[in-house]
């Protein structure tokens, strides 16, 4: 008994351990990102802008989209803008780390597990992209004039822009455990664009309906998800997907690809 009691504690040690310096690494890369911060904005807010800039304004005032599209268009393109900017900030960092900087050896030096290591990684692009997603609202009125906003809405709002971050995250370590340098191109042409086109963004998912099988294929995008899950918080008058399956399905999406990411990152570590 006292055997498992002096086991118990060594565990506990180790973590509370692993704490600190998870914190001190997590720490440093947001004193960098504070330090750099309108660069830091050039990257992840220049896309969703330009999306709604073109699609929300340009083409309602030439008469191409209807009167109102926008309001439906705006939660789309926060979604897409917490999951790209996640995926973007995991993936592209990392396979440069694994290639050409080897930077990712001074991180795996820490006194920490590796598997903490990937999981700052999966925590600190979720930041950004949260960081990110709160700057698109102020951006969305400028662009807009206003956007859907319903205080109800909040717990979900928030709920669906955590969990987004997180799977894009996830999605990105994965995504950068795989693809060699010299495919980075490749990856963009042939999951990414697909990626943003395929998630509901700039359409509702119930809107689809003669387009059956276009509408089963999106449900294989978990951007799908966080489009949706974002309309029913901020304009749940337009047909969308039921809040509950967004939530679960960006749950199972988290569990798949943080641990297939996780697993990748181990994998090219011990290498």
């Amino acid at each position: 008994m006292s055997t498992d009691t002096a086991l118990l504690g060594d565990r506990r040690l180790g973590r509370s351990a692993s704490i600190q310096p998870f914190a001190a690494l997590l720490g440093r890369d947001l004193y960098v990102t504070a330090k750099e911060f309108p660069v830091f904005l050039a990257q992840v807010i220049l896309q969703p802008l330009l999306l709604l800039f073109v699609f929300g304004r340009i083409l309602t005032e030439i008469g191409f989209a209807r009167h109102g599209y926008a309001q439906v268009l705006f939660p789309g393109i926060v979604g897409f803008t917490a999951m790209l900017t996640s995926i973007q900030n995991t993936a592209l960092p990392l396979v440069i780390d694994f290639s050409g900087t080897k930077e990712i050896e001074d991180r795996l030096l820490a006194p920490l597990p590796t598997t903490w290591v990937a999981v700052e990684k999966i925590v600190f692009s979720s930041v950004r992209a949260i960081v990110a997603c709160v700057v698109m609202f102020p951006v969305g009125i400028l662009v807009l004039g206003s956007i859907p906003w319903r205080a109800n809405g909040v717990p979900l709002l928030f709920a669906v822009i955590v969990l987004g971050a997180l799977v894009g995250s996830s999605i990105g370590l994965t995504l950068g455990t795989v693809v060699q340098p010299q495919r980075i191109n490749l990856m963009f042409a042939l999951v990414l664009l697909p990626f943003t086109f395929t998630g509901c963004t700039q359409y509702p998912w119930p809107s689809l309906s003669r387009l059956e099988w276009f509408k089963w294929l999106t449900t294989l995008n978990p951007l799908t998800y966080a489009s949706e899950g974002m309309r029913g918080a901020l304009i749940p008058s337009v047909p969308h997907m039921a809040p509950w399956i967004c939530l679960l399905m960006l749950c199972v999406s988290l569990g798949v690809f943080a641990t297939t990411g996780i697993r990748g990152f181990l994998r090219r570590a011990i290498d």
